[in-house]
């Protein structure tokens, strides 16, 4: 049974730590596709609409496609199968002022699917919103994403899981340390 858009947010926000937003970890993947798998599912065939009436909702909706796909299909091509749908929604909510109503936390969220966009056009823009919107730190994580889009037009590190070839000046970037995220 999907869950409403504020469990998502409950859950994410409250019950777990900030930490489990960037770790990779087999455990809370398990935990988000039994608890949130099937409002994934609905999310990915844009059966939440319903979520689309307030930017809480619309939070709500963007986690779930941009981040619980991350987690549920980790290292497989659909965890980014979601991306377009997440950032057009991201971008709905932020020409109609959604920014306003979230917190610092919620904002980052929001925004990013412009962050995990592979399009130096959107970047562009996420550049401007996260440093406008969001904590110091995420800003600084939009740029080390900006310049990897502007050098290379995409993500190196999603080559493999996408199957798509490296090319020579990639393969030699993702030997570098902190080359992936």
């Amino acid at each position: 049974m999907p869950q409403s858009a504020q469990n998502v947010l409950d859950f994410w926000f409250r019950e777990i730590e900030p930490a489990m937003w960037w770790k990779k970890d087999t455990d809370f993947d398990a935990t988000i596709e039994s608890r949130f798998g099937d409002t994934l599912r609905r999310a990915a065939l844009a059966e939440l609409y319903e979520w689309r009436r307030d930017a809480p909702g619309r939070l709500a909706e963007i986690i779930v496609l941009d981040q619980f796909s991350r987690n549920v299909y980790r290292d497989t091509p659909q965890s980014f199968a979601q991306d377009a749908m997440a950032l057009v929604l991201a971008q709905e909510a932020v020409a109609n002022g959604a920014l306003q109503e979230l917190n610092e936390n919620e904002r980052t969220f929001l925004l990013m699917p412009y962050m995990h966009s592979e399009s130096a056009v959107i970047h562009q823009q996420a550049e401007q919103l996260f440093l406008e919107h969001a904590p110091k730190q995420n800003y600084e994580f939009e740029i080390k994403h900006k310049v990897i889009i502007d050098r290379f037009g995409r993500y190196p590190h999603r080559n493999e899981i996408l199957g798509r070839k490296s090319t020579d000046e990639e393969v030699e970037f993702l030997e570098q340390p902190g080359s992936g995220f």
